[in-house]
């Protein structure tokens, strides 16, 4: 191809008239900028081509992202109570991050195919914004694990000394024993203390064994403690955090600095075209 070019490029040199010389000069000069553009087409097309698979990736994970923050907010809104002291926005910020992901993952898309360099910086951009922003989430989350679980110390002691068996974080305690077959903090002794345990002795969710277990069984303090599981809740979870903290952590960091993959196919690409078309003017 480029043989052909040169071919085409030839003009005869005509060194009685100034202006033949001047135009094949400037005919040369085009062709070979048409032969570099013809030259880096296959290496747009393969940048374009990882960038588009890329951003369907990031896609996927942005649609992730949001079905995780509304299940959060429907199905895990009373347990993540139980690890915030105040009313926490989780939920709502998966919701908004997978959300903004989404489109932006789309605009990748359509920046790549249009192949326009300000939408590429543009995208470029944002994906830097979004690894900064999982860079710090992912510090933060294992630099303040510790008090996480502080946290969760607090206002899980909380819930069980004010037990009522019908109030909302009742409900959530009562899901943890009974699903992490536990009692009390760090052991059953803590509902000892509670408001609940002097009327009523311990909650139905701390049988061991449901089929033999009963309420007047459980307000019995002879056999009370025969009846229920021994080992607390908080120990269980902490080491649940303990264990895929770490890997939370590495998933997170993992994603950020995919982000910077794409951060650099868009900012080659971006330059890539720019150049080609300070070329062709």
């Amino acid at each position: 191809m480029g043989q052909f070019w040169r071919l085409r490029c030839e003009c005869p040199l005509a060194e009685s008239h100034g202006s033949a010389r001047f135009a094949e000069t400037s005919f040369s000069v085009y062709c070979g900028r048409a032969l570099g553009i013809m030259e880096t087409k296959p290496v747009i097309t393969f940048l374009k081509t990882l960038l588009i698979v890329y951003s369907f990736v990031f896609w996927i994970t942005g649609a992730i992202l949001l079905a995780v923050g509304v299940w959060g907010k429907f199905m895990l809104g009373p347990y993540i109570s139980l690890i915030a002291e105040n009313t926490t926005n989780a939920p709502y910020v998966l919701i908004g991050t997978g959300t903004v992901i989404i489109v932006f993952g789309l605009f990748g898309c359509f920046a790549t195919c249009r192949g326009s360099p300000w939408m590429l910086k543009l995208y470029a951009m944002f994906l830097s914004l979004v690894f900064l922003a999982e860079l710090v989430a992912g510090i933060s989350g294992f630099v303040f694990r510790h008090e996480i679980k502080g946290t969760f110390l607090r206002t899980y002691t909380d819930a069980v000394l004010n037990y009522d068996a019908e109030d909302e974080k009742s409900l959530v305690v009562d899901n943890v024993q009974s699903s992490l077959h536990c009692c009390g903090v760090y052991n059953y002794t803590s509902w000892l203390g509670s408001v609940y345990y002097p009327a009523n002795g311990f909650p139905l969710s701390c049988c061991s064994n449901s089929s033999d277990c009963n309420p007047q069984d459980l307000r019995n303090t002879t056999i009370n403690h025969t009846k229920i599981n021994q080992q607390g809740c908080y120990e269980l979870v902490t080491s649940f955090l303990e264990i895929n903290m770490a890997i939370i952590a590495g998933v997170t960091f993992g994603i950020a600095f995919s982000q910077l993959i794409g951060m650099l196919l868009a900012c080659c690409l971006s330059r890539i075209i720019t150049a080609n078309q300070y070329e062709m003017v």
